[in-house]
Order: structure tokens, then C-alpha cells, then sequence
């Protein structure tokens, strides 16, 4: 059976943590940041993880994950 492809989209946008889980960066802290505030900008630095019900979907397009 051949290699199943990775999809490319989803890899640079996804990373998996060792116990499975899916992590992503937040989104909303590439411009307009001026009427956000410190707090908002601060919470947005730290990774997100992704819930079950999507991890499933990811974990498709990233079979080698």
C-alpha cells in the first residue's frame, strides 16, 4: 500500500503535543492591535488546544502526526 499524503495546510498550521493532543496558534494578534488590550494580547500568545470533536478531524489530515 502506498504512503498517504500529509496534508500540507494542516501541517503548518498544527503540531501534536506527546500525549496526543493537538496544538494551534491563536488567531488575532497580526495587526489592528492597537484597540486590543494587554491582557487580550497576552492570552492570545499562549498555544491553543484544540477540543476532541476537531482533534478527530485533524488527525485525518495528518496521518503521520
Amino acid at each position: 500500500m502506498p504512503k498517504m499524503k500529509t496534508r500540507r495546510a494542516a501541517a503548518k498550521r498544527y503540531s501534536f503535543t506527546g500525549t496526543g493532543k493537538v496544538k494551534y496558534k491563536k488567531q488575532g494578534l497580526r495587526h489592528i492591535l492597537t484597540k486590543k488590550s494587554t491582557k487580550r494580547k497576552r492570552n492570545l500568545r499562549k498555544t491553543g488546544i484544540l477540543s476532541d470533536a476537531e482533534t478527530e478531524r485533524v488527525k485525518k489530515l495528518l496521518p503521520y502526526g
